[in-house]
């Protein structure tokens, strides 16, 4: 297989078989009550997805008009955003001991809700940076119906699964989720070698506006719902919620459906941010929350810094 058509296979065949399993991972942790907690605990399942849905693509929207972008890498921005949560996120909720359950809640009903944003938000993120009659152009009824095949149907399976044969689903979740994590350390990798001469570039231009999307983005989730009155764990859930997201879906609408290598790289360069960024919210929100007196004492952290 020559290198053009090894490309064309990854990017046709193996991304969107990976993707499917991995959403289907995602259903495998689902039950019907997950999306009944939108009813029974509105107000931060709201919250969050508020978070999610709206203040998210604004943030990203605004930070790639007003950062000096390439019109592709600002489409890249808007990738991320419109492709909220994940199962990386429930990952590191569950680390930082976080309500596990809204984060898995949030993830559910987000990736149900942009089935049919993503294709409405990019189109118009693709006329705003790249101009009116550029070539890439998403039809929308399409796109969802991709998008669908991608989210809905997998996750509809994952959650057949879990409840008719419960012991599979249970003993398969932890090689999924990490199946998930690999799976993108290759993709990023597949990119960097396929792309190798403006990798260095593309880190220089978006390296600054992905961190602080990052930062804005899980700071406002968190204070937010700090604000409001939510507890420790759904504040923690909502922070981490809202700053990492579902950057195997951004890439592979870039890769494949807008089949452009530089879009694809605002969301590689952003997931080694975010799981850096993360990895160290899940430390302070344990030395702060959840680790003992000696362990505070040896982090430098007063009784008081630790109350709410």
């Amino acid at each position: 297989m020559e290198g053009t058509e090894l490309v064309t296979f990854v990017n046709t065949q193996i991304i969107p078989i990976c993707i499917f399993l991995i959403m289907m991972g995602m259903g495998l942790s689902l039950v019907p009550n997950d999306f009944k907690r939108v009813a029974k605990s509105p107000k931060a399942v709201s919250i969050g997805l508020v978070n999610q849905l709206i203040l998210l693509p604004i943030i990203g929207f605004t930070l790639a008009t007003v950062m000096p972008l390439e019109p592709e890498y600002a489409v890249g921005v808007m990738l991320l955003v419109v492709c909220p949560g994940g199962t990386t996120s429930n990952m590191f909720t569950h680390l930082a001991k976080g309500d596990v359950a809204l984060s898995v809640t949030m993830t559910a009903v987000a990736s149900l809700i942009t089935v049919f944003t993503i294709p409405v938000i990019l189109n118009f993120s693709l006329n705003h940076f790249m101009g009116q009659g550029n070539e890439f152009q998403l039809p929308i009824l399409a796109t969802m119906i991709s998008l669908m095949k991608l989210t809905i149907v997998p996750i509809t399976i994952g959650m057949l699964i879990k409840a008719f044969l419960p012991k599979l689903a249970a003993s398969s979740q932890v090689y999924v989720a990490k199946f998930g994590v690999l799976f993108l350390t290759l993709l990023i990798i597949f990119l960097t070698y396929i792309q190798q001469d403006i990798v260095i570039p593309a880190l220089i231009a978006v390296g600054p506006v992905s961190l602080i999307l990052n930062i804005s983005t899980m700071a406002l989730g968190y204070y937010s719902s700090k604000w409001l009155k939510l507890t420790t764990a759904q504040r923690t859930s909502i922070t981490i919620e809202v700053g990492l997201q579902n950057s195997t879906l951004s890439m592979f609408m870039a890769l494949t459906l807008l089949a452009n290598y530089k879009m694809s790289f605002t969301p590689a360069i952003y997931t080694l941010i975010m799981l850096f960024t993360a990895g160290i919210l899940v430390k302070v929100i344990h030395l702060r929350f959840h680790s003992t007196p000696k362990e505070q004492a040896v982090a430098g952290l007063s009784v008081e810094q630790t109350k709410e």
